[in-house]
Order: structure tokens, then C-alpha cells, then sequence
């Protein structure tokens, strides 16, 4: 099935759509970093709607197209690009405390994407579920990394406890805009059809 990437310049010769996958990716990975400076100060970690962008950047352009994103992101952060949430760009933030969460970012785009290219973001429950299943990679991952630095009992409440019900708000946001985007697509198909 295709995704909303695949919308944009359907007809696309392989030049072109190398151009079209290059914009889409690198247009992915500037949604994430302008997301990332959208946040609340919680320590240690803070919340943000990184999280939001990533889920969002998978279903929207697929497997290949989210994680290369992302990964286009972590680059941009390495190379001391202002694009993370802190304000220490550079090689040494991915020794941090939240790195576990950056290096959850593509996987969770990944797989998220895949769900999506089999049609997982069409309906609201299933767009719930794709969503849930990305956060909780990220969570994961996070947590794992977070006791490290602060224990399994504080890195469960700082790491993961706290962003549950924002994580919950940001779950529902994208599966609501999800499937009425379809649906929009589908009511803009059916007329350009007639």
C-alpha cells in the first residue's frame, strides 16, 4: 500500500523520485528537530514533541523514508547542528542520558512505516495500535539507556512514568490525523475519478 510520501509526485521518473525521496527525508528529519525545541522542562529528561514527529514521520513516509530521516536527523545532531532538544549538539550528547532515545528514533520510524505501507494508519484503532507500538520502542529503548545513569527505579520514573499520559495525547493526535487524512485523499480521488 502507499503512504502520504508516495502521494506527492506519484509519476515520478527514478531521477525525480530520488529528488522527491531526498526532500521528503530531509523535510522529515527538520519536522523532528523543530519538534524537539518544542518542550516542557521535566528533568532529566525533557518532554518534548519529538516523539510526536518521529511516529508522524514514519507513517507518513514509509520504512525506508522515516528511519533514513531519522538517521538524517541523528547526523545533523552529530554534527553539531542545533537539532536536539538540549542545548549540547555534537558527538558527546549521544553519550547522555536521553541518547537511548535518539537511537530509538529510526526503528521506531521504521517500523511504524511498515505498518503503515500495509494500511495500519487508515482506521482509527489501527492507527492507535501503530503509534502505541513505536512509542513504546522508543520508551524501551530509552529506559535501557536511562539506567545507566540513574538506576532501573528512577530511570522507570523520570524515563517513562512521566511521559505516559503526554505520550497517550500525542498517540491520539496522530492516529486522529492519520486516518482523516486518507480519508481526505480518498474524497479528493473519488472527484478527480468523476
Amino acid at each position: 500500500m502507499r503512504t502520504f510520501g508516495d502521494l506527492v509526485y506519484p509519476g515520478a521518473v527514478r531521477r525525480d523520485a530520488l529528488v522527491r525521496d531526498g526532500v521528503l527525508i530531509l523535510a522529515g528529519s527538520l519536522l523532528v528537530a523543530l519538534c524537539a525545541k518544542i518542550q516542557l522542562p521535566t528533568l532529566p529528561i525533557p518532554m518534548t514533541l519529538q516523539p510526536f514527529a518521529v511516529l508522524l514521520v514514519g507513517a507518513v513516509l514509509g520504512s525506508r523514508r522515516g528511519a533514513l530521516a531519522l538517521i538524517v536527523y541523528l547526523l545533523e545532531g552529530a554534527a553539531g547542528l542545533p537539532v536536539f532538544a538540549g542545548v549540547a549538539p555534537g558527538l558527546a550528547y549521544f553519550a547522555g542520558p536521553t541518547a537511548g532515545y535518539l537511537f530509538a528514533f529510526p526503528i521506531a520510524a521504521f517500523v511504524v512505516g511498515a505498518l503503515a505501507e500495509r494500511g495500519w494508519d487508515r482506521r482509527f484503532i489501527s492507527a492507535v495500535a501503530v503509534m502505541a507500538v513505536g512509542q513504546v520502542i522508543i520508551l524501551a529503548m530509552g529506559f535501557a539507556w536511562l539506567t545507566a545513569f540513574v538506576g532501573v527505579r528512577e530511570a522507570f520514573l523520570v524515563g517513562v512514568a512521566q511521559f505516559l499520559p503526554g505520550d497517550a495525547l500525542k498517540i491520539l493526535l496522530a492516529a486522529t490525523a492519520l486516518p482523516l487524512g486518507w480519508r481526505c485523499v480518498r474524497r479528493v480521488e473519488h472527484l478527480t475519478d468523476t
